[in-house]
């Protein structure tokens, strides 16, 4: 079966239907003739041919936006779904106008001045007399109450405008339904942009029963159920769909294309050539118009209807990968174009769909799809400008890293985590451009570059891709001594130490003593002793690692570097404390607080209040090493560590051991395990905590029985680091509200979906379960957390473990 555009999505100008052929039923004999009321439901639309995919939200909004507005306009890059889109929502609201709904399609319309001629042909509007054909039509849509639906406008989108403007005001019955690549830019006008499919993170593992959940993979298994009858979906091939969804951004036209090639490969050979993607989606549907028969040619359409500094933008602006700024966009690919020229070809790029812009908070980005972004970067190296691009893109993140790291300990600290964290993909690029091009002075500004991201990876507990790039990067730059390699092999020793893998760290640690032997100055000679002491840190070595670390202070202790002061201030206060000295644990812990409080650091300052925290605790203070638990878990919320938030999780559950809070202390021991894993590493970073793990276990587990220790850690592990945090933040919710709320709270009905809730099923599968519509089963869960008093489904699971046999 050839693929349609799916709806999620077109054909996105569907011109699969000659608009003479359906206007049917006309009178020859009147000048003036409206459509036939023989025909059923007034109107011209075309009947579905495949199935419609996705799209509740953007249906639901769009029918909003229509009750509301006389003008909708679906905007969005061709093959995302406009044309789908509009037809569904023509279907869904056609009881509304008994005049009828009408579809205009000017997918292969060029010259503007027939525009009112093929609106009037669609209408079946006949007129013989002199009159202009503009004027037919205000006559016959006066007082009608008409939906007309024009589909495909952007390429006579200022004749479009205009008209839509003229008729509206002269008709106050019509409404008007459009799909173009950019608004018509007129008043009144609502617009809704309509997005991709949802596709899955190609960098997550992707489960059997997870994958339908996306519209993308949906699209995708229908469409090649369609081509090849017997495909389903399993085990063996769900990572290869799931990649081939988010490399093709989850846009139904190339997706369908894919799916269609089915015929001839499998899933694994066409993920593995979608590196070519425009020679593969090369099969589509031979009724569509020929712009949408290949991806390319669908790109080409967009392409063409840009203005030439449009398109050199579109091609400058695909050195960036992810998303960007605009300061960013002006610095590297903005030199030769004014600034305010450049934002007004920004938010043209915007209007027609090229970009899609993206606000978090006060900040603005812009985002090209993976699809789009390999078009221009063809066009970029085809141009001969490439080369350059990079080298400005290599050069200005360079730039931003160097100033994130020399303000590190200021105020500014989570504004610069929050930028370098939405410019990873970016900073990844240019890192890879410092590895792939030969140079010394390539290599160096990409160890610089990987040197300064070092406590940034370390604050988000980003451990293993931090140390994949120094090694990449130590691997390929010269071993010639300077100061950013010994810098470069000290984090990456830190890194293999908090993972425990302390073969690798030693490694590290004798060629920073090689290399500081070369240099001979005394900072070198320092990171080496600060690497070498960390080392017998984790080793257990402690007399050692007191010994190397004081030796280590001295000299930074002047030094003007003191983010590496804190890290050797919290490095002493474990030392000191697994040596049973906590007078002088407490003096070096709030040492390193003092300066985090005169700077305004938060990140270094998190880890210093949870270890201050472990030493009043193992003194006997239970509620001062609460507040210091909860203080620094407050703070990992703000940097988003989940590293620093896992180990305050286990520090908590202990002390709700202690208190007694057995099922507190399970669900908080199973959501510290699930975010050390989830970082690699373990929420006992020293050898000597794990009797504290042990004893609380073995406690909550004696206290509840397996089954409901089991249980309630598993409900633990499977809270959000947000949800985890704000349970253990709730003194009063875990255990003391989850006694006071009593089941008989619940209705018959609220606790059979409270059970299936805690067995991890989705508001779909309890309805498919109950046979109940999946609002209603929606409505049941939100009763359920509204009557317990609760905000996630965690706490619904962790609730009925502990009441499960009253219901």
């Amino acid at each position: 079966m050839i693929p349609t555009a799916e709806g999620g999505f077109p054909v996105d100008e569907m011109s699969l239907y000659s608009s003479q052929s359906r206007v049917g039923g006309r009178s020859a004999d009147s000048s003036l003739t409206a459509p036939s009321a023989t025909r059923g439901p007034v109107g011209n639309l075309p009947h579905e041919l495949t199935s419609f995919v996705g799209r509740r939200h953007e249906l639901a909004e769009s029918k909003r936006l229509l009750s509301a507005s006389r003008l909708v306009t679906l905007t969005g890059i061709g093959g995302v779904g406009k044309t789908r889109l509009a037809l569904r929502l023509a279907q869904t609201v056609h009881r509304q106008f008994p005049d009828g709904v009408w579809l205009v399609e000017l997918g292969e319309l060029r010259d503007t001045s027939l525009l009112a001629d093929v609106v009037a042909a669609a209408l079946g509007v006949r007129d013989r007399s002199a009159r202009p054909v503009r004027e037919v039509l205000v006559d016959f849509l006066d007082l009608r109450r008409l939906l007309l639906v024009i589909d495909n406008c952007e390429q006579v989108i200022d004749a479009v405008a205009a008209l839509a403007k003229t008729l509206l005001r002269a008709c106050p019955e019509l409404k008007i339904l459009t799909t173009s690549r950019e608004p018509l830019g007129i008043g009144g006008e609502a617009a809704l942009r309509v997005p991709p499919l949802a596709a899955p993170d190609p960098d997550r593992p992707s489960s059997l029963q997870g994958l339908p959940g996306y519209d993308a993979v949906t699209l995708f298994t229908q469409r090649a159920i369609s081509s090849v009858p017997d495909f389903r979906l399993t085990d063996d091939n769900t990572g290869a769909v799931a990649r081939i969804c988010a490399h093709l951004d989850g846009l139904p036209l190339p997706i369908e294309l894919a799916a269609a090639r089915l015929r001839a490969m499998s899933v694994e050979q066409i993920l593995q050539r979608l590196t070519d993607r425009y020679a593969l989606l090369t099969l589509g549907d031979r009724a569509a118009p020929s712009r949408q028969q290949t991806l390319r040619l669908c790109i080409d359409w967009s392409h063409d209807l840009c203005t030439p500094l449009e398109q050199q933008l579109w091609s400058r602006l695909s050195v960036f990968a992810g998303t960007f700024e605009l300061d960013a966009a002006e610095a590297i690919c903005g030199t030769d174009i004014p600034h305010s020229e450049l934002l007004d070809t920004v938010a043209s790029l915007v209007d027609k769909s090229i970009l899609i812009r993206e606000q978090s908070g006060a900040v603005v980005r812009f985002r090209m799809l993976e699809t789009l972004r390999d078009y221009g970067r063809e066009n970029l190296r085809q141009a001969g400008g490439e080369g350059e691009l990079l080298r400005r893109h290599r050069d200005w993140y360079h730039q931003l890293v160097v100033e994130a790291e020399a303000h590190w300990i200021s105020p500014r600290q989570l504004d610069w985590i929050t930028r370098l964290a939405r410019e990873q993909p970016n900073l990844r690029e240019a890192m890879e451009f410092c590895i792939s091009e030969s140079g010394d002075a390539q290599r160096r500004a990409g160890l610089q570059i990987a040197v300064a991201l070092y406590r940034f990876w370390l604050s988000r507990a980003l451990f293993s891709e931090g140390r994949r790039w120094l090694d990449r990067i130590l691997s390929t730059s010269a071993r010639t001594p300077s100061t950013d390699r010994m810098k470069a092999l000290y984090a990456a020793s830190v890194f293999t130490e908090i993972q425990g893998d302390l073969p690798a760290s030693k490694a590290l640690v004798e060629e920073s003593y090689a290399l500081a032997q070369e240099m001979n100055d005394p900072i070198s000679r320092a990171l080496a002793a600060h690497a070498d002491g960390l080392l017998g840190l984790f080793s257990g070595n402690i007399a050692r690692a007191s010994a190397l670390l004081n030796e280590a202070l001295e000299i930074f202790a002047s030094s003007s570097d003191l983010s590496r002061r804190l890290e050797i201030l919290n490095g002493l206060g474990l030392a000191y404390a697994s040596l049973d000295d906590m007078t002088k644990a407490v003096e070096r812990y709030e040492q390193a607080l003092a300066i985090t409080s005169e700077h305004g650091e938060s990140a270094y300052r998190s880890h210093s209040l949870w270890a201050l925290g472990l030493v009043v605790w193992r003194q006997g203070r239970v509620e001062r090493a609460r507040e210091l638990f909860e203080e620094s878990l407050h703070l990992t919320r703000l940097v988003d560590d989940p590293l620093t938030g896992a180990t305050c999780l286990e520090s908590l559950a202990w002390i709700a051991g202690v208190d007694g809070q057995a099922h507190r202390a399970a669900v908080l021991l199973g959501a510290a395990e699930a975010f050390g894993r989830s970082v690699q590493s373990t929420t006992m970073l020293l050898p000597r905590l794990y009797r504290y793990h042990e004893d609380c276990e073995r406690s909550a587990r004696e206290t509840l029985g397996r089954k409901a220790f089991d249980a309630a850690r598993s409900a633990g592990r499977t809270m959000t680091f947000a949800e985890a945090v704000a349970y253990a933040l709730d003194n009063t919710a875990p255990d003391k509200n989850s006694s006071t709320r009593e089941p008989t709270s619940l209705t018959k009905r609220e606790w059979e979906v409270a059970r299936l809730v805690a067995r991890g099923m989705t508001n779909k599968a309890i309805a498919a379960e109950l046979v109940i519509a999946q609002r209603t089963a929606q409505g049941h869960v939100e009763h359920v957390l509204a009557k317990l008093g609760f905000t996630s489904r965690a706490q619904i699971a962790a609730w009925v473990v502990e009441h499960g046999s009253h219901g």
